[in-house]
């Protein structure tokens, strides 16, 4: 009954709303595009400045991104400064005062979770580290939750016009997205407790929400490539250990798990960290759908 009324009420919501130009809206990276569709609807139009096979950490600020945020009205990225080596560029070159940081047509995600690995200091020797804290929020599905809140709230204050329609479309995906967590975390409970080797330091959210513990890193330093004396000091470190998986991301080169995975017989996977990098994986609700399934299928 409660769905029934969900639906009703975004559906009763959309016939009253008139027509009107899309609110266009640049996401940093494909989750957040996924999400601003989610809760928008037709009423935005939203396109990522990154693709699912692009490290987000890495890109190039091409005239046609500047262009895009020069015609942007919310521009949303992780922040924490996940995209500082390109966005601020971006930014500055589209001379677009309504979304710069500080004012509405700018919001990072990472403003409206609790941030893990947080460093005491921050040295260059230490690699790619964050002064802000681990910026794959997205891991997670329940912070995508607080985030579609924040998101919702936002449209609604800069298209006022339509604030009715996006505070349905919120309540409805909310219901629908909350669901959904419940059933993933219920299916993933064997896991817990599961070591694990990761390419990079990119799953510290999925690692809270499912009690998955990282044992060791393929990358020697966040951000630098493996190197065979590193590799060579990791398989020696996980002798003994009941290491269940090896994880990494589309974007990260394969040879490195592969090599770990043949010398242990630990099974090495790709889970999909954004919406469209890994195949199936087409929404948000895929998204976790494969995550999950791809987890419990290597570990059995």
């Amino acid at each position: 009954m409660k769905t029934l009324l969900a639906v009703t009420v975004v559906a009763l919501a959309w016939s009253s709303t008139p027509a009107h130009a899309a609110v266009a809206v640049l996401a940093c990276e494909p989750e957040w595009a996924a999400l601003a569709t989610e809760i928008g609807g037709t009423l935005v139009s939203a396109e990522s400045a990154t693709t699912p096979e692009q490290d987000p950490h890495y890109i190039q600020a091409r005239p046609s991104l500047i262009a895009k945020v020069r015609r942007a009205a919310l521009v949303v990225c992780t922040g924490a400064d996940l995209e500082v080596g390109w966005l601020p560029l971006l930014l500055r070159q589209a001379g677009n005062a309504a979304v710069q940081p500080g004012q509405p047509g700018f919001m990072s995600a990472a403003d409206f979770v609790e941030m893990l690995d947080k460093p005491s200091s921050v040295d260059r020797s230490l690699g790619d580290v964050h002064p802000y804290g681990n910026p794959h929020v997205q891991t997670d599905p329940r912070n995508i939750g607080k985030v579609a809140a924040a998101l919702a709230d936002r449209l609604a204050s800069l298209d006022a016009a339509n604030a009715a329609t996006y505070r349905a479309r919120y309540e409805d995906f909310a219901a629908r997205w909350q669901a959904a967590v419940a059933r993933w975390s219920a299916a993933a409970e064997p896991l817990k407790g599961r070591q694990i080797v990761t390419h990079h330091k990119g799953w510290a959210y999925l690692e809270n929400w499912l009690g998955l513990v990282e044992v060791g890193n393929l990358e020697p330093k966040p951000g630098l490539p493996p190197s065979a004396a590193h590799l060579a000091e990791l398989l020696e470190q996980l002798k003994g250990q009941q290491v269940a998986l090896i994880i990494r991301s589309t974007y990260e080169d394969a040879k490195a798990s592969e090599w770990l995975g043949s010398r242990t017989m630990i099974p090495y996977v790709v889970l999909p960290h954004t919406v469209g990098s890994v195949a199936g994986a087409d929404d948000l609700f895929k998204m976790f759908d494969v995550l999950v399934k791809t987890l419990l299928d290597a570990k059995s």
